[in-house]
């Protein structure tokens, strides 16, 4: 065996053993240069954005005294409230002058179903469990924090607006809701909503529901946190929704409107639901053998309850209707004859529409007819085109007579073709979400009355907020 090898070695010709050496050569200089990594395109390159902050901007413990909590806005259901605080579950309102809050009926409640009985009534009745007056002296002696030697206050920040509301229901820039509809506005940029109880049917036929969710709860959110902050510089933006009786699940209707139409009003707004509110209510709680414990503070807070709302006049013994309350509470502060600001809801519906791929000349609509009413043309209200749109209900349950819904039909028909018109007859359940707005938001609405539905709820939420009139 080594005589064959040997003889293989010695049949290597003089061109083969200098291929071998510079192969061996190049081998060598190639391993011992550095290694360099050839650079990904750009497009293709991971990026891993921790969001850690920077030191300097870690919140630093508050060592003056604990802020006094602030009564920025109020109407029965609905208020807005600076430095309001959460421990173990109970909204803590801290002030030296107590007389100069509402009644706590008037602003939350124990978020127990609600049913129409004197037993009923009463347990929703809302108490200090549930809301609790304290003096800056009694904060201080449960949340720590001494001025005269440093010692910092166990109350954590809660950064931005919330809303909390309450199902019987609640809102922070923080919204917190209670009971019915509780919303609490801390730190400007938040929504909760929030009811202080088991889950029972109550999140089937309400929160679940697109009527109460959107068309009730955000439409009422959103007319009093604008009316409150109307003439400010800016209107604080809303950042996070509590919904701390509810699952990620709950909130959610079947149609999936309800999701549509937060994420697309508020994008950058993020929800909190059951779990993350439990964990807030458990991390504040007071532990065995402590004497001081912690507090949530919020900033901004808008509180908004359902139960609370129906206590009022407006929506209790006249119209039904909580959001009624809130819009009444901000038009009466200011002075006005029974309407908010031209273009209020403009923000929400612009952002929806857009979401939903409506084009910029439609979204325009109600801005560019209002130019032209006031001055003072026609008697279309000044849009250029009349749409009418019959949103037929003859496939769900509530619906027309067959004869008396084909008779409207004619009769529609023969007004729009006799006044050049244009007629839209459209099944919704049957359209897409992006097609139903689309159909809503090319509706003409006013004087002319060009909406007709069975049940008008919810719709107004897309329609112009210049135009709004609906039969």
């Amino acid at each position: 065996m080594h005589r064959s090898i040997r003889s293989r070695f010695r049949n290597i010709s003089p061109r083969d053993a200098i291929l071998i050496l510079i192969g061996a050569a190049s081998m060598y200089f190639y391993f011992s240069l550095p290694l360099q990594v050839p650079q990904l395109e750009q497009s293709t390159s991971i990026l891993l954005d921790a969001h850690l902050s920077p030191l300097n901007s870690v919140q630093q413990p508050v060592v003056a005294e604990i802020p006094q909590t602030e009564l920025v806005s109020h109407a029965p259901g609905w208020t807005i409230f600076r430095n309001l605080y959460m421990a173990d579950g109970t909204l803590f309102i801290v002030t030296s002058n107590p007389e100069s809050f509402p009644d706590p009926k008037l602003m939350t409640s124990t978020g127990l179903p609600a049913e129409n009985t004197p037993e009923s009534i009463a347990e929703r009745m809302p108490t200090s469990r549930d809301m609790s007056v304290i003096s800056p002296e009694e904060a201080t002696r449960r949340w720590g924090g001494e001025k005269s030697t440093g010692e910092p206050n166990n109350i954590f920040p809660v950064e931005g607006s919330t809303v909390r509301p309450l199902l019987s229901t609640p809102i922070t820039a923080h919204i917190y809701c209670i009971s019915s509809f509780s919303m609490i506005l801390g730190n400007v940029g938040c929504l909760a909503f929030a009811s202080r109880c088991d889950l029972t049917l109550i999140f089937e036929t309400v929160l679940n529901h697109y009527y109460h969710f959107c068309a009730e709860l955000l439409f009422g959110a959103w007319a009093f946190w604008y009316g409150t902050f109307q003439g400010t510089s800016t209107i604080p933006p809303l950042t996070r929704a509590i919904l701390p009786h509810a699952t990620a699940d709950e909130w959610r209707d079947g149609p999936g409107m309800n999701f549509f139409f937060l994420r697309s009003a508020w994008p950058s707004l993020t929800v909190e639901t059951r779990p993350d509110w439990l964990d807030r209510v458990s991390t504040s709680a007071l532990r065995a053998g402590e004497s001081q414990g912690r507090a949530w503070w919020f900033d901004t807070v808008l509180l908004a309850d359902r139960s609370a709302a129906f206590r009022g006049q407006e929506c209790g013994e006249r119209t039904q209707r909580t959001a009624a309350e809130a819009v009444k509470g901000v038009v009466e502060r200011a002075g006005r004859t029974g309407f908010l600001e031209r273009g209020w809801w403009e923000p929400v519906r612009q952002n929806v529409l857009r979401f939903a791929g409506v084009d910029t000349r439609t979204l325009g609509i109600g801005a560019r007819a209002y130019k032209r009413a006031s001055r003072g043309t026609p008697r279309t209200g000044g849009v250029e085109k009349v749409v009418v749109t019959y949103v037929s209900r003859q496939n769900v349950k509530r619906h027309l007579i067959p004869d008396d819904h084909e008779g409207l039909v004619r009769a529609l028909t023969e007004l729009c073709d006799r006044r050049g018109w244009e007629l839209n007859v459209v099944a919704m359940e049957r359209l897409s979400k992006e097609e139903q707005l689309s159909y809503v938001a090319r509706t003409t609405v006013r004087t002319v009355r060009s909406f007709l539905c069975l049940r008008l709820t919810g719709l107004l939420l897309s329609s112009s907020s210049e135009f709004t009139g609906m039969v």
